[in-house]
């Protein structure tokens, strides 16, 4: 079970790095992508990995994983304090959504500990979280954004069909629909908590990349297809370049301004790229910007270790390049359940 286990140790380096990512989930082949880079770089370091469930995939490849509280308990930040401290961490990666504010706002005693805590300010984070400020922001820029509305503000008897509606604060699209007609609108309006009503666009839709470093300079915009998303999340994809995409995605980063990696969602209308949502962490389909030629996590753990890589310009990545994924399995004996279930502070 434990085959990845301090395998960086053999590296000899003038700096060691060690990462630690929250609620990793099944994310196995990002803690694949950071052990390869942590190889190629010939750097030391620890890769650990935290979540609630000890049957999360990905704890079964990094170097020390760690069963923690849930996100709303009191004992949450105080465990990852612990554990930064014990692991002599440089680097925390939120992994999904509902982490990104909770490490915002706990940014000073976590940093406390010698670690960078890789994410947006709060006040960015309101922003990026809640759709209706997120369509404003894109606004003030002069992007292309679908046009919105709050229920208030939108009598369902004088607007234009189809129409999509969501949760304002939400993510993995999770209570979206595409509404038809007033009937349908006025009873989502009531079912979907704290709605935003938008025009709807068929797309498709377009995820992008968008790796800073940690002064937030933009190191590359990668833009990826979703052709089939399963759980939020894209199963199959494919790379395209669109340079109005790469410029428009540069100006938000440097707007926001972003601290590390962030995505930048968009839906194509009539050729034109409308921007829809940003969300302040690592993609879940960014290994196929990484197989694009995109190394971001090299390029990430590069900068924190002060060594120097070759970074070539914006838009430098492999065309229709096609991601299509399935599952694979770790088995674990009821033994290994509970070894993992006790890697708690």
């Amino acid at each position: 079970m434990l085959q990845w286990r301090n395998s960086l140790a053999r590296h000899a380096t003038r700096q060691s790095v060690s990462v630690l990512f929250t609620s990793v989930g099944r994310r196995v082949e990002l803690m694949r992508a950071f052990r390869e880079a942590y190889e190629t770089l010939g750097l030391d370091g620890k890769i650990v990995g935290v979540d609630i469930d000890p049957l999360a995939p990905a704890l079964q490849v990094v170097d020390h994983p760690y069963i923690v509280p849930r996100l709303n308990s009191p004992e949450f930040i105080p465990t990852l304090v612990e554990i930064c401290r014990q692991e002599k961490i440089t680097l925390v990666f939120p992994l999904i959504d509902p982490d990104i504010p909770i490490l915002a706002a706990n940014r000073t005693i976590l940093e406390e500990t010698g670690a960078r805590v890789v994410v947006i300010s709060s006040n960015a984070v309101a922003l990026t979280a809640d759709k209706w400020l997120t369509n404003q922001f894109f606004e003030r820029l002069g992007l292309p954004t679908p046009r919105s509305w709050l229920p208030a503000q939108c009598d369902p008897d004088e607007i234009d069909y189809p129409v999509f509606i969501k949760p304002r604060r939400g993510s993995a699209a999770k209570s979206t629909f595409r509404v038809s007609d007033p009937e349908e609108l006025r009873f989502f309006s009531r079912y979907v908590p704290d709605p935003i009503i938008q025009e709807y666009l068929s797309g498709p839709e377009i995820t992008n990349d968008v790796i800073c470093d940690l002064e937030g300079e933009v190191l590359s915009v990668v833009s990826r297809q979703r052709i089939e998303v399963r759980w939020g999340e894209v199963a199959k994809g494919v790379t395209i370049y669109n340079p109005d995409i790469i410029d428009a995605c540069v100006q938000i980063a440097r707007a926001l301004p972003a601290v590390g990696p962030i995505t930048v969602q968009c839906m194509m209308k009539d050729d034109v790229p409308h921007f829809t949502e940003i969300n302040a962490r690592l993609g879940g389909g960014l290994p196929l910007g990484i197989a694009a030629g995109v190394d971001s996590p090299k390029w990430l753990l590069a900068k924190a270790a002060g060594i120097a890589v070759d970074i070539p310009p914006l838009g430098s990545y492999q065309r229709d390049l096609y991601l299509t994924r399935f599952d694979e399995s770790f088995f674990l004996t009821k033994d290994d359940r509970a070894q993992m279930a006790s890697r708690c502070l």
